[in-house]
């Protein structure tokens, strides 16, 4: 059947707030301050790197002119303003507090109030519901990422649902950040963590066990380990997968290499995200665009990532309720 990909209401659980920022954002802010950042974009204004470590140098050089709640608010509705243009009706966004105030929690309540004002604003105008993931940052280590929770025991609520980790997934070992994970789920926050990209099924099993989590951001080399890939069913553990971030970096060489397919058709419960879309060249669109083509998925399909979705995100039975009606009437 014929889908209009941008039309098909969509609830997106893995996208970088910072990593969303458009070129031309990020390139007018550096401007205005009076910032070179000129080596962090190729010939046409697109990001350029190569590999996954200089992405993350990039992605950290393109956060340095973000640095104003007033930023952080005018970034938040330009993100949303683009999902909402390819059906997404619910965001869950990463909010690091590193890069807002550098973790401190007098300067994180000033950013997010800002980023939080724009989600009104965002969902009034487009209709597009933002809830906020607390992240800290692996390769920033575990004592940074006790602050980090800290900002997230303070302002956890209707808006602040989440926690997770992201960052190099080679940096470091996952147990040793049990501490901010205790302390987030003691706030009765949701908890998420990227592992399974760069490193292999033990990766996954780390985030299972040392963090106790519910969802795992990309989790694809789960594949690898096909009692791994039982247990995650049995579990009803939900991968966040990003087709288009792994084959952007590498991880796999074309979608119809991706085992995204593979682990849907074994029971795996997973939702499709675009990670730090303008980065990789990709929107959500796109994602279920590719989808279609390299392995038929269609709308009973998509419908079943809604649902999904629906079921994992990180949000109060009143958003999902309300979400729940938008579908059906879909």
């Amino acid at each position: 059947m014929s889908v209009d990909f941008a039309k098909t209401p969509k609830l997106e659980l893995h996208l970088h707030l910072e990593g969303a920022a458009p070129p031309a954002f990020i390139r007018a802010l550096a401007k205005r301050k009076g910032v070179d950042l000129s080596g962090i974009f190729d010939e046409q204004g697109a990001y350029k790197y190569t590999g996954f470590v200089d992405f993350l140098r990039v992605y950290e050089a393109a956060c340095t002119v973000l640095t104003t709640p007033q930023d952080f608010h005018d970034l938040t509705l330009a993100v949303l303003e683009q999902s909402a243009a390819h059906g997404v009706i619910y965001s869950e966004a990463f909010l690091s507090p590193d890069f807002c105030g550098g973790g401190d929690l007098s300067a994180w309540r000033d950013y997010l109030a800002a980023i939080q004002t724009a989600g009104a604003t965002a969902e009034a105008q487009m209709g597009i519901t933002l809830r906020g993931c607390i992240t800290c940052i692996r390769h920033f280590g575990p004592e940074q990422a006790r602050r980090v929770a800290a900002c997230a025991q303070e302002t956890a609520g209707d808006f602040i649902t989440g926690f997770g980790i992201a960052g190099d997934e080679n940096a470091g070992e996952l147990a040793d950040f049990i501490y901010s994970f205790d302390a987030a789920r003691e706030a009765g926050l949701g908890l998420t963590a990227h592992a399974g990209e760069w490193r292999g099924p033990d990766e996954l099993r780390a985030a299972l066990k040392h963090l106790r989590v519910s969802r795992i951001g990309h989790g694809v080399r789960a594949i690898e380990d096909p009692a791994l890939v039982e247990d995650l069913a049995e579990r009803g553990t939900v991968l966040e997968v990003c087709p288009g971030s792994n084959i952007a970096l590498g991880v796999y060489r074309s979608l119809r290499d991706h085992p995204v397919e593979r682990l849907r058709a074994a029971g795996v419960a997973l939702t499709v995200s675009t990670d730090d879309p303008p980065f990789f060249h990709t929107d959500m669109s796109a994602e279920y665009a590719g989808l279609h083509r390299s392995f038929g998925w269609d709308q009973p399909e998509f419908d079943t990532l809604a649902q999904t979705a629906l079921r994992a995100a990180f949000c109060d039975a009143v958003t999902r309720d309300t979400l729940a009606k938008r579908l059906e009437a879909a």
